[in-house]
Parts: structure tokens; sequence; C-alpha cells
């Protein structure tokens, strides 16, 4: 079954969970375009979470997720949010939602995991979960170490299910590759931070706008938390604890509260604006719907482009 049928929606796209960032409006907008809108549990009580999947029904009536971060100590609460509202789609990350599947499974929840790798990702199969986000180190936020040029195609061919391609996507061009390299849809985070719907300070809209290919830079590989995010002045300081190997309580007093005072603040030079390398295609400022119908139309155009053209093209160029 395809990734559209059994989640009901009518494009391949998924919103990326960005943290403090993936509410009710944005979620929502996303769902009524066709996409899937995913809400961002990370940081989120109980009561919070229950009030931003009811804000998420006000604005739309179509299927949308709530992601899980599975390292978080209130994620039993979470979960009996997400069945007490009737969310039937879970995404998850930061631990492995083993100690859940019988719950999920129970309530008729679907379940896809984000992965960083072959190995998770045939983990997370054997566990039966539904599809799996194979997220290259290009996205923004929490990475792994594989590019999707590398991972997407290997964990394709290593699992039966559903693979979603994610991490340094961001036009047409980029949803064609995914599907070239065996995907049946998209998970794109950094284009959603320029649209009209994104809940965040137009100082951090402004950040991505006027960043370029190489803006980002990744923190905290040191302590085992990889994070990529635009350089600025905080980054620097931490990047430069890092090289003189301070304790993790040093780095995360520097880091604590970075990425609210970034997306609510509005604070870009001391707070953190996570965000991917495909920052320099993210340009211009779009709403939601706008965004998808275009990165699909051109999607399209690069498949018949293909087709008609550029594997003959390839082919003369070979073996002339």
């Amino acid at each position: 079954m395809s990734i559209t049928k059994l989640l009901g929606i009518k494009y391949p796209i998924f919103q990326g969970a960005m943290a403090q960032i993936a509410l009710a409006p944005l979620a929502g907008a996303v769902s009524n375009a066709g996409g899937l809108g995913i809400i961002g549990s990370g940081g989120l009580s109980a009561d919070r979470l229950r009030e931003e999947i009811r804000k998420t029904r006000e604005i739309t009536d179509k299927p949308f997720a709530v992601n899980l971060m599975l390292m978080m100590h209130n994620i039993p609460e979470l979960i009996q949010v997400v069945i007490e509202e009737g969310v039937k789609i879970v995404t998850t990350g930061a631990g492995t939602p083993a100690p859940y599947m019988q719950t999920f499974k129970e309530n008729n929840i679907i379940v896809i995991p984000v992965v960083p790798s072959v190995k998770i990702a045939k983990k997370m199969e054997a566990l039966g979960v539904d599809a799996v986000v194979a997220e290259g180190t290009e996205a923004g936020g929490h990475v792994g170490e594989t590019t999707t040029m590398a991972l997407l195609p290997q964990i394709v061919s290593a699992v039966s299910i559903p693979v979603i391609g994610a991490g340094g996507i961001a036009d047409g061009r980029g949803v064609a590759a995914a599907f070239a390299l065996g995907a049946q849809g998209v998970q794109v985070g950094t284009r959603f931070l320029t649209t009209v719907e994104c809940p965040t300070h137009e100082n951090f809209k402004k950040a991505v706008l006027e960043a370029t290919d190489t803006s980002t830079t990744v923190t905290g590989r040191s302590i085992g938390g990889p994070v990529r995010s635009i350089k600025n002045s905080m980054i620097a300081k931490y990047l430069e604890l890092e090289d003189a190997k301070a304790s993790r309580d040093e780095l995360e007093k520097l880091s604590l509260g970075s990425l609210r005072r970034a997306v609510f603040e509005g604070d870009t030079d001391n707070g953190s604006v996570m965000a991917g390398q495909i920052c320099g295609l993210c340009n211009e400022i779009t709403t939601v719907e706008e965004m998808i119908t275009s990165m699909f139309a051109e999607a399209e155009q690069v498949f018949e482009k293909l087709g008609k053209v550029k594997f003959q093209e390839a082919r003369e160029l070979t073996f002339a």
C-alpha cells in the first residue's frame, strides 16, 4: 500500500516535527494542503499536547500526526493523550518505540520512526512499525552521520516497509531524487520554516532566508548528541568549549533555552536556529499550500524531463 493511501493524504510529504515550531498553526496548514502535518511534542506537557491536538482539529479535518521524542520523561502521559484524543499516526525519535508498540497497535495507531541507519531501520521493521523515515545528516536539528544520498537507498534495499526520505529536500528536484532512490515520500523541515504559517519569530525566518549552503554546522558530537544549526555567536562559543573538552554540564548550561530564545524571542545570535544544509534554497516566504503544490509540480516536471531527455543524453555521453 502506498504511503498516501496508508495515511489518507494527497501528497507524500511529511512536515518535520521541529521542536517548539511544529505546533497547531503549521501542522494544521500542512494537513489542509494535502501533506501530513505533525505536532512536535518535544518539551510539551500532556495538557499542552492535548491543547495543540485540539487546536489542530479546529484548523483541519485532515489526518495529522504527533511526534514522540521517546527519551522524554513524560512519554507515557503523552501517549495516553494521543490515545484519548484519537490521533491515529505517530512518528518517533530519540529512542525505541518497542515498549509501547503493543499499546499503539491495540489502539490502531500507525507508527513511523525516524531512523539514521540501516541497522536501526531493520530493528524497527522487526518491531512491526508501518514505515520509517530515513533522515540524512543534511537535516536540521538532531542528526546522524550518514548523508541522505547514501542512507536512503541502503534502507530501501534493507526493509520491505515504506521508506520516507528526509534531509536536504526543499524543492521538486529533491522530491524527485528521493523517489529515484526508492522513497515513497519525503519529510521536509527547513523549507517549512520559511512559510507564512510557521509560528516563529520573524528574525528566525530571516536567518533561514539569508543562510547559504555553508551557513550551518553541527555541535554536540563530543557528547553524543549532534545538532545542526545556523552558525552564530552562541554556536561559535559552543564549538570552542567542545574543542576545549568542556563537560556536558558546561555545554548544556550554554545551550539551555537557546532554541526558545531564537524561536520566540528572535535572538538569532545567542539562540539556536536549527536548520538544514538546504537553507540556500529556502529564499522566499510562501504559504504552506503554495510551497507543497509547487514542489510536486516541479517534481513532475523533473520526471518528465528525465524521461524524455536526460537519460538519452546520459547514454550518449557514456557510450559515445
